[in-house]
């Protein structure tokens, strides 16, 4: 089998009106991959997804999909690749069967074909007993899963997520996380943006923290995790105060202190070892937490946490 990246770029570059909101990077996806874009609101993870998508050209920069060039064969490299936007789009005033039929006809797939396709596809997201309702109908749950089965009637051998669980609840979310796991079992290459660091370091072999459009550091949840923080954390709260003042008392403790408005963030290896160590120093907090470090902390320190707009 080929193992070359079926996604390639190299100094990939989109602007707008003299914004520029993908700025040179460097990416690969692997065959069977599932490869995430996190970033925060304007870090360029969505402009960076309609390019691979071929929906909308690079300013700049080599792109290749599929091995193909997306200027010159957009067409068949969309024949290909699912799509799950983060609008749903769905027609609303059609049924749940009908939106699927509809779809794959799109794509040329014949009427047999896409009818035992949409019964397949309704079944694996579990909407067979909606079939026949009208979309709007349907709960926030239902429709997102009835867009990922629409992004599947062509068969892709690429699928493209964005923010594919926002607004969902956690057993719409966990359902999900299950049959896009399924599909990478069967070979389907995932990528996708998100904002829940959970859902990245669940569903993610690799990805990349995108921040004013451009590639800040790359690799697998747990390596980052092991390069930008520490082993655990230790969260401690005190009473109203001076907390600047209060961690320049523990940060020798530490290889990090991060003071927030309503606790400290102390990054250790040995988070119980510290917190002895903080009580024998005669400060006693309202209330201490000793957890492990996880992605968020790596994404927060990338980016930092000051909304961009």
């Amino acid at each position: 089998m080929d193992d070359s990246p079926l996604i390639h770029a190299r100094g990939l570059t989109k602007r707008f009106d003299g914004r520029t909101a993908v700025d040179a990077i460097d990416v690969d996806v692997a065959r069977g991959e599932a490869f995430g874009f996190l970033g925060p609101n304007g870090a360029g993870k969505t402009s960076t997804m309609r390019m691979i998508g071929c929906v909308s050209p690079p300013t700049d920069g080599a792109l290749r999909v599929l091995g193909m060039d997306p200027a010159a064969d957009g067409p068949r490299i969309r024949a290909r690749v699912g799509v799950v936007p983060q609008d749903n789009a769905l027609d609303t005033y059609l049924t749940v069967r009908d939106n699927l039929h509809i779809y794959g006809r799109y794509f040329g797939v014949s009427r047999r074909a896409v009818r035992e396709r949409a019964g397949k596809l309704l079944e694996f997201v579990q909407l067979t007993e909606r079939a026949d309702d009208r979309v709007d109908a349907l709960s926030g749950g239902m429709r997102r899963r009835l867009v990922i089965a629409r992004s599947l009637i062509n068969e892709p051998e690429i699928l493209l997520l964005d923010e594919p669980t926002t607004g969902l609840d956690p057993q719409a979310r966990h359902l999900l996380w299950d049959r896009l796991f399924q599909l990478k079992q069967r070979g389907v290459t995932l990528v996708l943006t998100t904002h829940y660091m959970d859902e990245a370091e669940q569903l993610c072999d690799r990805l990349v923290v995108m921040n004013d459009g451009r590639i800040v550091a790359e690799g697998s949840p747990r390596a980052l995790i092991e390069r930008f923080s520490t082993r655990e954390v230790l969260e401690l709260r005190f009473g109203p105060g001076d907390h600047g003042a209060t961690a320049r008392g523990v940060e020798d403790l530490a290889q990090r202190v991060e003071v927030l408005p309503d606790r400290l963030l102390v990054y250790v290896d040995d988070g119980d070892r510290a917190l002895v160590a903080v009580h024998d120093r005669g400060l006693a907090p309202v209330s201490c937490l000793v957890r492990r470090s996880t992605l968020e902390d790596v994404f927060l320190r990338l980016t930092g946490r000051t909304l961009i707009d």
